[in-house]
């Protein structure tokens, strides 16, 4: 590309002022300035073009003098059309040539900075000072654990790339403020989402591990120390919503056995959104992952849970086949076995408590009260074909959910397929329950519902 054969000061100077453009192919340079150059000084405007036909690829660059100036434009100019009849163009930070992305508007590492203050300063003084270029989201004063004394260091999260950015370009100098740059695979854990230009600060710093898990604990990540193979007695849970570690513990603590639950947290006691569950036996955790994998909690928020390396030993072949075999019965049996607490009473050799109905349940459909199944001899009226997504759901929650149209006779699952029927001794059931349900979510799964006529 010819924009690769200029100097690297020119890219990345200053950092995140360049945009990258995707345009339709008829979009020529001209129209781009006159959309851009609203927004500040546009340096320059690259159109990339096809070596032999000359022709737009549909790929532009623009680069502005300030970051503030790109930023802006990416946030007003990103979907809009530049022409009639063309498509909405996509506007992103173009990043240096060692990066190999692109930033978005909704990115948040354009949106947090790091400053150096005053030790003086109360998180009342950082939210005032930096209120001038843009709304704060959060302000946080960045302290030794040990003393509980301000470091002289600043987090400061804006809602716009564009205020962060005119942030660093106008605040004091003395402030010395940068973009927080997320850790890297080669950077210290106490270095997370600290700029280069920080290190000095905080490295060897005592009390910073970034997941004080205890002295038994593993500091665990997305990409570390879980691997898809592995069946363990370990989970993380993972939560886009916001959710303490009382609910967490709450909800994992249904299952017998749990021994350990704690929040991921980064350096400044925010946390991760993740948590680590540890059970004393491998069918509470086989039977935790399967059950509430997907689960919604709160409702509207679905749960992901993963297993990841508990430390064990399994290198033995005899241990290998010995952990299949539990996890294989324990698959079969939550998936087609008795209900939730009576399985965990057979299994884990003690009864386990009652599970409120508010919670084995989730759904924002407005369900009828519970009706009794009809007699399991009973002649079959209707079947429905219910495809599930991403997993079928428990028999005994289907049972839960399809009674309460009433006449229900019987949940069949097939085996190994996300598929299952719903079988009725009176057709107006069925189409009640169909007329419900269909496209609808329950713990976290998305149900397809059909008549027997429209299945395949």
């Amino acid at each position: 590309m010819e924009d690769y054969n200029r100097p690297s000061s020119y890219l990345d100077d200053p950092p995140n002022s360049r945009l990258f453009l995707v345009t339709s192919k008829s979009i020529t340079e001209d129209i781009i300035r006159e959309h851009f150059s609203p927004f500040g000084e546009v340096q320059d405007i690259w159109v990339v073009k096809d070596k032999q036909t000359k022709e737009s690829k549909g790929v532009s660059f623009v680069k502005f003098a300030k970051s503030s100036q790109a930023c802006t434009a990416m946030e007003d100019m990103h979907g809009r059309c530049l022409a009639e009849g063309t498509k909405p163009i996509k506007v992103f930070i173009a990043q240096s040539r060692s990066s190999g992305s692109h930033r978005d508007v909704e990115d948040e590492e354009l949106t947090r900075i790091f400053v150096m203050i005053p030790k003086t300063f109360t998180e009342d003084d950082l939210k005032e000072t930096f209120k001038t270029y843009g709304d704060i989201e959060y302000a946080i004063i960045i302290k030794n654990k040990s003393t509980g004394e301000s470091k002289g260091l600043g987090y400061v999260r804006y809602h716009k790339p564009s205020q962060a950015a005119t942030a660093i370009e106008n605040c004091d100098k003395t402030f010395r403020a940068i973009l927080a740059e997320p850790r890297t695979k080669n950077s210290s854990a106490d270095n997370d989402y600290f700029g280069n230009s920080r290190s000095d600060h905080v490295t060897n710093e005592p009390g910073l591990s970034a997941y004080p898990f205890g002295a038994e604990a593993t500091s665990y990540t997305a990409s570390d120390g879980w691997n898809s193979d592995l069946i363990t007695r370990c989970l993380m849970v993972a939560s886009r919503a916001a959710v303490t570690q009382e609910q967490v513990y709450g909800l994992f603590d249904l299952i017998p056995g749990m021994v350990y639950c704690e929040m991921q947290r980064d350096q400044y006691g925010f946390s991760k959104g993740q948590a680590v569950i540890r059970y004393n036996n491998l069918g509470s955790a086989v039977y935790a992952k399967e059950k509430l994998n997907g689960f919604e909690y709160p409702p509207g928020n679905r749960l992901s849970v993963t297993y990841i390396d508990d430390g064990e030993d399994r290198t033995s072949p005899v241990g290998k086949m010995a952990m299949q075999l539990v996890a294989a019965q324990m698959m079969s049996m939550v998936w087609n076995g008795p209900s939730g607490p009576q399985l965990m009473k057979t299994t884990a050799g003690y009864a386990a408590p009652t599970v409120p109905q508010k919670l084995r349940v989730q759904t924002d459909v407005p369900l009828p009260a519970h009706k009794k199944l009809a007699p399991p001899d009973s002649t079959v009226k209707e079947r429905l074909f219910v495809i599930f997504n991403p997993s079928p759901l428990p028999v005994d929650v289907l049972e839960d959910v399809f009674c309460r149209f009433g006449s229900l006779v019987e949940v069949y699952l097939v085996p190994g397929r996300n598929v299952g029927y719903i079988k009725y001794a009176d057709r107006k059931h069925a189409n009640d329950a169909m007329a419900a349900l269909h496209g609808k979510v329950v713990n976290g799964v998305k149900m397809k519902v059909r008549s027997r006529e429209f299945a395949f």
